[in-house]
């Protein structure tokens, strides 16, 4: 990956921006020609900008294949990228979901994980593009955890959030903004996959991050699935 620095020279071209700041908007992966079409631009053109942010590391691209016609790329941000030059904060994102719950008057540890979990709803994406595994893990990233993921034999997902975009309001209050994280995990887990259960979430310092967010269910089994289409096949020898 290049350097931070290289990655936000990247984004100084307004087009680049605005295409990752679409993508995030997104919080699921997107094809080159939906992406030209919401940008009103020829999607010869913004394949060239999507692939040079590629380079920069901020973007993943994976090919979609499609039962007619030549496979698809699908872009989304990667789980590692760092626009501006270092692990992305979201301290307005969580002020104002906090104000949010302090003047509707009701700050109990249950009414922050709820008005969490309806925050979680409203920020799923809107349209079913994808698998729900790969909507969940756009939606983390596009919030800036960094997630990794491990699917186990025994249908558990465990996803670990390597940046904690909250931890400037965490240091000052950590147990209500993981209240609020845990509320907003179940929310996209509401919208994005309701058959799938949140079994774990383990919250870590917000500094080191390392966060856990265990899930069985639907969304694990759409994990495991997608993990054996892309294992390679077995010798013949």
């Amino acid at each position: 990956m290049d350097p931070p620095h290289v990655a936000h020279d990247v984004l100084s071209q307004p087009t680049r921006a605005r295409l990752f700041g679409e993508l995030g908007e997104l919080r699921r992966p997107a094809g080159t020609e939906e992406l030209a079409e919401r940008l009103d631009l020829h999607p010869n053109g913004v394949r060239v900008h999507l692939e040079r942010m590629r380079e920069a590391g901020l973007l993943e691209r994976h090919r979609e294949r499609r039962s007619i016609g030549r496979p698809r790329d699908m872009w989304s941000i990667a789980p590692g990228a760092q626009p501006g030059g270092g692990p992305p904060r979201a301290y307005a994102d969580v002020g104002r979901w906090l104000a949010q719950i302090v003047s509707s008057g009701k700050t109990s540890q249950r009414a922050v994980e709820a008005a969490g979990r309806q925050i979680g709803r409203d920020l799923a994406p809107t349209d079913s593009a994808g698998s729900s595994e790969e909507l969940m893990r756009a939606s983390l990233v596009s919030l800036g955890f960094a997630p990794t993921h491990v699917v186990e034999p025994t249908g558990r997902l465990t996803y670990r959030l390597c940046n904690c975009p909250y931890r400037d309001v965490a240091r000052e209050n950590q147990h209500i903004v993981c209240t609020l994280h845990r509320g907003v995990t179940r929310g996209l887990l509401d919208a994005i996959s309701p058959e799938t259960r949140l079994t774990g979430f383990v919250p870590r310092d917000p500094d080191t991050a390392g966060c856990l967010i265990e899930v069985r269910g639907a969304l694990a089994d759409s994990a495991i699935q997608a993990e054996a289409t892309e294992a390679p096949a077995p010798s013949s020898s």
